[in-house]
């Protein structure tokens, strides 16, 4: 019998370990004495992570002019906080992908573009960290996998026959995707925001910090197929309404397409 989720979050050597690249890439970024050359060595260790980033830069998402063929050029033109999303990105790609497959990992793309977005048209919290949570938002569906892989397929497909996917989690696993998510990202020792809107991103009112987690939870829904199920109470509390969300849902995904395109082609 496999271990529980709590048990494998429990166990230290059981956790997936965040990628070296970016935990040194965060501490870069935190640190008021280091610049872009700290953080592009760091970068240039890593070959596989520099030809995707340089890859993705020179894509039609960001749609330079002059052609990128240095970190340390690219993170001049990006930014230190939006060069840490890339590499996150990048980087938790085979994580994702090992556990819980590329429709996993492409949710997880476009939900960090949505909650960006958003983030970036509502004022609501800085864009680059709202990528962040986008991106991590489901991270514990990766938990969930490494205890049973078998049991999460039983999950997708009660999901697919109509039930919820939280109560589903719950009943199989006895803690849900949020859960294990939020003790993981705290394993990780990230941001308490990021982990507080991981927590909540389901219920997002239940939230102390409510406007940023339901920031992850419009951006979440507006990847879904059908994002009429959108809790209108969590509209009035970000002060939008269905015509906003449908507006978002056209502008993210025009900007996801030409990411995607980049992001997801096989090496």
């Amino acid at each position: 019998m496999g271990k529980t989720p709590l048990e494998i979050i429990q166990t230290l050597k059981d956790v997936p370990a965040m990628p070296n690249v970016i935990i040194k890439a965060l501490n870069i970024i935190k640190d008021d004495t280091a610049g872009s050359k700290e953080l592009s060595e760091i970068m240039s260790y890593d070959q596989a992570l520099t030809a995707q980033v340089l890859k993705l830069v020179n894509s039609a998402y960001y749609g330079f002019a002059q052609e990128i063929t240095s970190i340390k050029n690219a993170i001049a033109l990006l930014g230190m906080t939006q060069t840490k999303n890339i590499v996150i990105a990048v980087a938790l790609k085979p994580m994702l992908t090992s556990q819980c497959g590329r429709d996993m990992w492409k949710h997880s793309i476009k939900a960090a573009i949505a909650c960006e977005h958003i983030a970036k048209c509502t004022d609501t919290i800085d864009p680059a960290d709202a990528f962040t949570i986008g991106f991590l938002h489901d991270i514990g569906k990766v938990i969930l996998n490494l205890s049973s892989n078998e049991k999460y397929q039983n999950v997708i497909n009660r999901v697919k026959d109509g039930a919820d996917v939280l109560l589903a989690e719950e009943e199989l696993f006895g803690i849900n995707h949020a859960e294990a998510g939020f003790l993981l990202v705290k394993k990780w020792r990230l941001p308490v925001l990021l982990a507080n809107c991981i927590k909540y991103h389901h219920h997002p009112l239940a939230s102390s910090m409510p406007k940023a987690s339901c920031l992850i939870y419009i951006a979440n829904q507006i990847c879904q197929p059908n994002e009429d199920n959108i809790d209108k109470r969590v509209l009035e509390e970000f002060n939008i309404d269905m015509g906003t969300v449908a507006q978002f849902k056209g502008e993210v995904t025009e900007l996801m397409e030409s990411l995607l395109i980049t992001l997801d082609e096989k090496a």
